[in-house]
């Protein structure tokens, strides 16, 4: 069959990193063809190039036998190549019609669009109200609109990065049938993520890339998900290992924390209740806009709450800012990585003080300390293997996953009590995901109290002792890990509470 798309010698350099050399692989017409690789191997600024928001310095790539170099998106889309993205690109306050309208170059009267849009996503298994607020959809819902606003394009090629972040099982099943039924009528769909199972299950073909390179090609469905993701990294991958704890009073409680969401179209937490011992533990599971969001801003401080509503080892810490809870040896690393955790514009230097200053001794009398910052910078990228050119690159620069490798570790190494992280791994290879894994269980062993917020319930299930689910703000009662079945976290993250999951149980 002759191929779809054909991309040869393709080559892209920033300074100092080398991000494609040499890139050489095919898609067919109808082919769901994955794009594999450990962070910082690549693949973005391969698609980038294909979609047209990176030009290449070298190569050539070829769409339906004709030249093809789109020198922006626009032109992309017009020739039938489409994406959707890892991080959506919606307005909450705006429509769903709306936010269709925007990503179309001439969008027809918002009747007939609006008409459009019921008949696709019904066609497709994606059913979707034109006329509701996008602030009111799920995260699953949100992917739709993204992939109807592509499908009203009739593309030939969909590009799609890490589609399944944000989706529950359910929804993971709805999306793949799609795909399907996409395939089935002739479009090739070009696929990235971490979760080497679900491209066993999916793709046809697979190519993986390592440190900008073309390293093989292979069946996913002829290979295990350790065997991809060894191909990935180049090495044996040794899987977590937990180690037996003694477990030391509670270090952090919560108690009927009942509060409102910052954000107008989140929610707000009731009367959430738990403790977490030294050297425990506890994974928070739930489909994303639970409450998630909000549970760690309150516990981080930037979101206050009633003094003895949450405790640090024994004191009432409600009314506390973050800077003073992380002196008192709470940190807490959010999902939100670029923005959030770390200053985009900001050097790593720079970023490693924004949060360890007080706890690594970066400052003082009020000056700060640059050597001793640059330093415990430096050693975060050692002792992480975060891939950059060194300290002073901005964390924009860095890709998703190592930037959060960059985060976690520099909240880990500065020793807390408690610790608190949101998506730890969210959009990370298989072999950084076990290296952070293991640097949480590590970081038990040594006597914190550790809380996981989590939407991958094998990451959960791996590290957590005690499970509970965040559902429309409210949390059920923490259980021993060990024995849950399936049904039982199904039930808990639908919002099942008690007697309820005991009586499924039963």
């Amino acid at each position: 069959m002759t191929p779809l798309l054909e991309i040869d010698g393709l080559s892209k350099s920033y300074p100092g990193v080398k991000a494609n050399e040499d890139v050489r692989f095919s898609i067919a017409p109808g082919e769901v063809h994955a794009l594999l690789g450990e962070n910082g191997a690549g693949k973005s600024t391969l698609v980038k190039m294909i979609y047209g928001l990176v030009r290449p310095d070298s190569g050539t790539m070829r769409l339906r036998g004709e030249p093809y170099a789109p020198p922006k998106p626009s032109v992309a889309r017009a020739t039938g190549v489409a994406m959707v993205f890892q991080h959506f690109s919606l307005f909450d306050a705006l429509d769903v019609a709306e936010n269709v309208a925007l990503g179309m170059e001439n969008p027809p009267p918002t009747r007939a669009l609006a008409a459009r849009i019921r008949e696709v996503s019904e066609e497709y298994g994606l059913p979707l109200d034109p006329g509701r607020l996008v602030g009111d959809l799920s995260a699953g819902e949100r992917q739709r609109v993204e992939i109807v606003r592509c499908l009203l394009q009739d593309p030939k090629l969909l590009i799609m990065d890490e589609p399944t972040s944000v989706l529950t099982p359910q929804e993971v099943e709805i999306l793949f049938r799609t795909l399907r039924q996409l395939s089935a009528e002739g479009t090739a769909i070009l696929y990235i993520s971490h979760k080497l199972e679900e491209i066993r299950a999916l793709c046809d073909g697979a190519t993986i890339l390592r440190r900008g390179r073309v390293v093989g090609s292979c069946a996913p469905r002829e290979k295990t998900a350790r065997d991809l993701a060894e191909m990935m990294v180049g090495q044996t991958l040794t899987p977590p290992a937990r180690t037996g704890r003694a477990l030391g009073p509670v270090a952090l409680e919560v108690s009927r924390l009942t509060l409102g969401s910052p954000n107008p179209f989140g929610v707000g937490l009731r009367d959430v209740s738990f403790a977490v011992r030294e050297g425990e533990i506890l994974g928070i599971a739930g489909v994303a806009g639970n409450g998630q969001d909000e549970l760690l801003l309150a516990l981080s401080g930037e979101l206050r709450a009633p003094p003895e509503a949450i405790r640090i080892g024994g004191r009432g810490v409600g009314g506390l800012g973050p800077a003073e809870r992380r002196r008192l040896g709470l940190v807490a690393a959010p999902e939100e990585r670029l923005g959030h955790a770390a200053a985009p514009d900001m050097t790593l230097t720079e970023n490693a003080l924004l949060s360890a200053a007080a706890r690594r001794g970066l400052m003082a009398r009020g000056l700060i300390d640059w050597k001793k910052t640059r330093d415990f910078a430096a050693e975060v990228i050692a002792k992480y293997d975060v891939r950059t050119p060194g300290t002073e690159v901005a964390a924009r620069a860095l890709s998703g996953g190592n930037l959060q490798k960059f985060v976690i570790g520099r909240e880990l190494l500065q020793e807390p009590k408690v610790v608190v992280v949101n998506q730890p791994t969210w959009g990370v290879d298989a072999a950084a995901a076990a290296a952070i894994r293991q640097a949480l269980l590590d970081r038990a062993a040594a006597g914190a109290a550790v809380v996981v917020i989590s939407q991958d319930l094998d990451e959960l299930l791996e590290v957590a002792d005690r499970f509970a689910a965040l559902n429309g703000g409210r949390m059920t009662a923490p259980r021993p890990t060990e024995g849950l079945s399936v049904d039982e976290i199904g039930l808990m993250m639908g919002g099942a509470h008690g007697m309820e999951v005991a009586h499924a149980h039963a």
